[in-house]
């Protein structure tokens, strides 16, 4: 009896340690035979734009070195939310990802009343993939300014005070504006368009008098002065326009705002699929010619670990919910 009652204890001992071998041999099994088709890459934002640009250099490298293609699908609209809420209700097979940006990551959770997805728990960071600049510019004929310094000069002289231009409500080139003129207390007026592809002829035309915006729109017009670079927003010179300074270096400490993104996954997917994704992404990474490309387009590939990639985020939160706060920006 004594030897019955043995044998029922040990077997019951024994079955969560079956389940836990069964689900590890389970992981490592979809690790294994992961991909066996065409991977989705949903870009959340329009064809065109910088996600889409990047996502789409990423879909092509990371498909050779999976074996099967990557295949991107955008699904824009309100801030990146649409796309990436789709990707948080995909299944967690390793066959959907998600290209998100920063306002996915850490911005758009104060911008909105409600967002449909948890970026905490309802997605899975896999990597950051990219990070750029965003530059301060003005129009020469109509901004003397040659400086950081003497276009606030410029602008505190100014009864009425300024305008800025931005991509939209809430986005990196309208938050960090407000940061600068709120630190500066300048008076300003936020003028949103739709992209670089707007602000430029504004900008030119005198529309506004000011804009934040991501460098590589505005590399050529600065290389044959059409437009002036006051400062970029990265620690350090940025390689494609390594003649402007660092706003620390035009007088403006404390003030670094890169605009970065990378990959997602639905939570859930198994943890071996998340780290085979992340090693091919490292691959894509360590490429020259994808390096190259990166280049010309005024970007920069980086590489982190799902954790160091959680971890940036959740570092950027209270900085940008602030800025939300202090400016009343809102995109609902």
């Amino acid at each position: 009896m004594l030897d019955r009652r043995r044998l029922i204890l040990s077997l019951g001992l024994a079955a969560p340690a079956l389940a836990l071998g069964r689900g590890v041999a389970a992981q490592g099994a979809a690790a294994t035979s992961w991909p066996q088709r065409p991977v989705r890459l949903v870009v959340p934002y329009p064809p065109g734009g910088a996600t889409d640009v990047l996502g789409r250099l990423y879909a092509e490298h990371l498909g050779a070195i999976l074996g099967q293609t990557v295949v991107v699908e955008n699904r824009p609209g309100a801030s990146g939310n649409i796309g990436i809420d789709a990707v948080a209700k995909s299944p967690a097979d390793g066959y959907t990802i998600g290209a998100a940006t920063v306002s996915n990551f850490s911005i758009n959770q104060f911008l909105y009343a409600s967002v449909a997805y948890n970026v905490e728990k309802d997605l899975t960071p896999v990597a950051l993939g990219w990070e750029f600049p965003n530059v301060a510019v003005v129009a020469p004929r109509k901004v003397q300014a040659r400086t950081l310094a003497e276009f606030v000069a410029w602008a505190r002289g100014r009864s009425g005070g300024i305008t800025y231009g931005s991509t939209g409500i809430g986005t990196t080139t309208h938050l960090s504006s407000a940061m600068l003129f709120s630190r500066l207390g300048i008076e300003a007026v936020h003028v949103p368009y739709r992209g670089a592809a707007q602000i430029i002829p504004a900008l030119l035309n005198g529309e506004v008098d000011f804009a934040i915006d991501g460098v590589a729109s505005y590399q050529g017009l600065i290389g044959n002065g059409d437009i002036r670079a006051l400062a970029v927003t990265t620690a350090e010179r940025w390689p494609s326009v390594p003649e402007v300074p660092t706003m620390a270096e035009a007088g403006m400490a404390d003030f670094v705002v890169t605009v970065w993104g990378g990959f997602v996954v639905p939570a859930g997917t198994p943890a071996a699929v998340v780290q085979k994704i992340n090693a091919g992404l490292k691959q894509v990474v360590d490429d020259p010619a994808l390096r190259e490309r990166f280049a010309k387009v005024g970007a920069r590939p980086i590489w982190t670990t799902p954790e160091d990639a959680a971890a940036r985020a959740a570092r950027e939160r209270p900085m940008w919910r602030k800025v939300i706060q202090d400016s009343g920006a809102r995109a609902d």
